[in-house]
């Protein structure tokens, strides 16, 4: 059985990205007169709704230098899928089961004192010694080991023989706020750690701290790697722009499965929040906010059919949309793109998120387990 509503990824289009992504870098270093900074590509929360495996098989092959993804299961589902790049683990490790860190070769993150301890005591109790990545909070107030207090927290760390600190990082709040200061104010705090870390015996080691927006707003955080991930995926964070030729790595389709004419005064959806003074004719796509889709696309969204645009009226359900499709000649088994190119237009994940007030990483990255989603090359 094949659903109504499916997501095509198409991996050409991620393997273009990250090609593009390191021919700019590199041809911009060289210029400066600098080396150009490894790819560690972002595929945490199913590479961003796209499909982890796939995608990081695909990354491998077009020269990322390394992968992250959010926990430990998102890096043993890579390792039992035969990836072989480094993994490195983002998130909080302080109340995981940190056993598969070892048995799948993943590399943590060390950003709390209890991940510290907890890590070394591991690696101590395995007879190994440990690489990790050691996270600074430079600003952001999640994870991390405080930018001016490394004087205190981080002996333990640097002082145990169970653990090796293969790269700091931190990660930039305001990256995608243009009029904001504070990422540089972040990136002058990060580099004052680094001088810390130093001073308390931390070797030289890997640097990274660039996400999309801050890798296009200032070469000054590019380090040794960069992080990106919706760029990846094709899209530009906005309200950032770009000159990179990236490619859309996913769209989003289903079909019309009713057409039916709305008479005057009548409505349609739950709440009848959409009622119509003249009569109008809806199509129903069996698409909802259980796939992913958000309810404010109500009045607010647009799909593509047959080359026109058509904008969603009613309530957003569980399972299905109704569209306006008043002035066209549409039938049952109609193509209907929610995001994608059809004939000469193209909807965008972020148009869709600017049209509802949210953020294109939402967008991707919610769409349901139930989308079956199609891999083109």
């Amino acid at each position: 059985m094949i659903r109504q509503t499916t997501a095509t990824v198409h991996l050409s289009a991620i393997a273009h990205n990250c090609r593009a992504i390191v021919d700019m870098l590199t041809r911009e270093s060289t210029a400066a007169g600098r080396p150009a900074p490894g790819l560690l590509a972002v595929v945490k929360a199913n590479a961003y709704g796209h499909g982890a495996v796939p995608v990081a098989r695909t990354l491998e092959a077009a020269g990322a230098s390394m992968l992250a993804c959010a926990d430990i299961e998102e890096g043993v589902e890579l390792r039992r899928a035969g990836v072989g790049l480094p993994i490195l683990v983002f998130g909080a490790l302080s109340v995981s089961d940190l056993d598969g860190v070892i048995d799948y070769d993943l590399t943590p993150t060390v950003s709390t004192p209890s991940a510290a301890r907890r890590l070394a005591a591991l690696a101590e109790r395995r007879g190994v010694t440990l690489p990790c990545h050691l996270k600074i909070d430079s600003g952001m107030n999640r994870l991390g080991f405080r930018h001016d207090n490394l004087g205190r927290t981080m002996p333990a760390v640097v002082g145990s023989p169970h653990l090796k600190i293969e790269a700091v990082y931190t990660h930039f709040a305001t990256a995608d706020v243009p009029e904001s200061p504070f990422l540089d104010e972040q990136r002058r705090r990060f580099e004052r750690a680094l001088a810390a870390l130093g001073a308390l015996g931390v070797g030289r080691c890997g640097r990274h701290a660039a996400n999309s927006a801050a890798m296009l707003r200032d070469a000054r955080t590019w380090y040794d790697f960069v992080r990106p991930g919706l760029l990846l995926y094709g899209i530009v964070p906005p309200p950032l722009a770009s000159s990179l030729p990236l490619r859309p790595a996913l769209s989003l389709s289903s079909r019309i499965v009713a057409v039916k004419g709305v008479r005057r005064g009548e409505g349609s959806g739950y709440g009848l929040r959409w009622t119509t003074d003249e009569p109008r004719t809806i199509a129903i796509v069996p698409a909802g906010y259980a796939d992913g889709l958000d309810t404010r696309l109500a009045g607010r969204g647009v799909v593509l059919v047959r080359g026109r645009r058509a904008p969603v009226v009613g309530a957003v359900s569980m399972d299905m949309l109704a569209i306006d499709v008043t002035d066209m000649t549409v039938d049952p088994g109609d193509e209907v793109v929610i995001i994608g190119r059809q004939g000469d237009d193209e909807i965008t994940a972020r148009e869709m998120a600017a049209a509802i007030g949210a953020i294109p990483w939402e967008v991707v990255c919610r769409l349901g387990a139930r989308i079956e989603r199609k891999f083109e090359d």
